[in-house]
């Protein structure tokens, strides 16, 4: 019985790295779109993208609060385990608990293969139906396809039909792809310079 689920395990995981391209994201070349709508009307927005990393690598990058910060965001504090949360910011200054930090609390956790979160507080103020987000989970699988290639597929699942699903549903289209060609980046040119990035914006000086 273990092997015989050794064996199904196996096949799924390379069905997953094999799976044919739907289409690429109009802007991003590189990020692959393959969302979909179950026959109740509920839409699962999935994008993926192949970055030159390791499995351990790309997950690393992804859900640690150190990782982010190399290419995601330049704050983010959180312990990277089940139950726990993970806050980030936009902002150079941000500290925990600023009432602008995006909260994500991890759901399910395997390292290296998968991780689950639910967004428990998007940018205040700044972001759209952020009731109807917290009824959206976000997927995240890691399928290594060599030594230092992964597929990385994120897939937000639970956009229902009508139109505020429909306005959160374009924004993280175009977000999500964002940041999945974000953390390619990250891999190819090395980890972002956030006060290089950021210090024009923050430049009070009059123009």
């Amino acid at each position: 019985m273990r092997n015989g689920r050794s064996r199904w395990m196996l096949a799924l995981m390379l069905l997953f790295a094999t799976l044919p391209a739907r289409g690429a994201m109009p802007g991003f070349p590189d990020v692959v779109d393959s969302s979909f709508t179950e026959a109740n009307g509920d839409r699962t927005l999935q994008l993926a993208i192949v970055v030159p990393a390791s499995a351990k690598d790309a997950f690393a990058a992804f859900a640690t609060a150190e990782g982010w910060k190399t290419w995601a965001v330049p704050f983010a504090v959180g312990e990277p385990r089940v139950g726990a949360f993970m806050e980030t910011a936009y902002r150079l200054d941000a500290k925990p608990g600023d009432r602008g930090n995006i909260r994500n609390q991890f759901i399910a956790w395997l390292p290296e293969r998968l991780v689950v979160f639910r967004t428990q507080n998007l940018r205040p103020g700044r972001s759209p139906n952020p009731d109807l987000f917290a009824k959206v989970v976000s997927v995240v699988e890691f399928v290594p396809i060599g030594p230092a290639s992964t597929r990385i597929v994120m897939s937000g699942v639970g956009y229902g039909p009508g139109p505020g699903f429909d306005e959160l549903y374009r924004m993280f289209q175009g977000g999500n792809a964002w940041s999945l060609a974000q953390l390619k980046r990250r891999f190819e040119t090395g980890p972002v310079d956030w006060k290089a990035q950021l210090a024009p914006k923050l430049d009070p000086s009059p123009k």
